[in-house]
């Protein structure tokens, strides 16, 4: 009896002990003991974590530029990067380049009918610092226009006179962006160097998601002229305001980084436009032929496409 007795004790505790393994095989690895460190993971070695750049391309239907008309149909590329040097201060380096696909001078005027040419390149480079209740920066800007600042008819160069008759532009500006609530706002000055005027903007916009991948963007901006481009064809500069644009913009998120944007706008003149448009102040209404910045239109709807792409 003593011998089937330990058998039997001996036989539960095996079944027992069998029992306790595979429930902490199931259960996982047991709590490591008091001092133990567990290894970390290899760094992956790369000097930062995203490169902090996006890349764009575009298309609209007409390019304004500060309220004032330059091209129709346009395409444009671009690049931006961001390179932190500190917790609070980084720098951005930008690049686009704008030309036009076609745009039709449809009033007879000197320089005749028929497509002309448009192209800019703009560069960029600045200090952004942020100072918790906005974004604050400082930025440099420098414009080649190639075909020259009113585009080219024919090969002939558009009638820019006098100290407007220039193939490149640089310009230094103080901008600030910060959110009121749900509102993103943004304002700038900037001073050209090559005109000795100067320029002041405002704008915001309202994201309104409505899917987790659909998004509409009311917005606005306008513009104020000290002593700035108005019809570039006369050699003619004033101060005032120069137009308000109106703006929905329907961002789609297509993948992680990658956002198609269309966009529609609304063009509308004011004082120091008024004249540029209906050529009313210098008697050159119809004199030069529609898209040689002639700002033809005093008001006009006009829109374009967006994907931009960021790592």
């Amino acid at each position: 009896m003593k011998l089937k007795s330990m058998t039997s004790v001996i036989t539960k505790s095996a079944l027992v002990l069998a029992t306790c393994a595979s429930l902490n095989a199931f259960a996982g690895t047991s709590a490591p003991a008091k001092g133990y460190v567990a290894p970390q993971p290899e760094p992956d070695g790369a000097l930062f974590d995203t490169l902090g750049a996006s890349v764009e391309v575009g298309y609209d239907t007409r390019y304004y530029n500060r309220g004032l008309y330059r091209a129709d149909n346009t395409v444009s590329a671009g690049i931006n990067l961001s390179v932190p040097l500190t917790e609070q201060v980084s720098l951005g380096l930008g690049a686009r380049y704008i030309s036009t696909v076609e745009t039709t001078a449809a009033t007879p005027g000197p320089f005749g009918q028929g497509d002309f040419d448009f192209s800019e390149l703009a560069l960029s480079t600045g200090l952004n610092y942020d100072a918790g209740f906005a974004t604050l920066g400082l930025v440099f800007n420098h414009y080649e226009y190639f075909d020259g600042f009113s585009g080219t008819n024919g090969g002939i160069q558009a009638p820019n006179s006098g100290e407007f008759n220039v193939s490149s532009a640089q310009e230094v500006g103080l901008t600030a962006a910060t959110s009121l609530g749900p509102v993103n706002v943004y304002a700038g000055w900037y001073y050209d160097f090559r005109i000795g005027g100067s320029y002041a903007e405002v704008g915001a916009d309202l994201p309104i998601e409505i899917t987790s991948w659909l998004s509409i963007v009311p917005g606005f901006r306008t513009g104020y002229g000290f002593d700035y481009y108005t019809l570039p064809q006369n050699g003619s500069r004033a101060g005032g305001w120069t137009h308000v644009i109106p703006t929905i913009s329907m961002p789609i998120k297509l993948t992680k980084s990658a956002t198609l944007t269309p966009y529609v706008a609304y063009n509308i003149s004011l004082d120091s436009r008024h004249d540029a448009a209906k050529g009313s102040s210098t008697g050159l209404a119809g004199a030069f032929p529609t898209g040689i910045n002639a700002n033809d239109q005093d008001t006009e709807f006009f829109g374009g496409v967006r994907l931009s792409v960021s790592f």
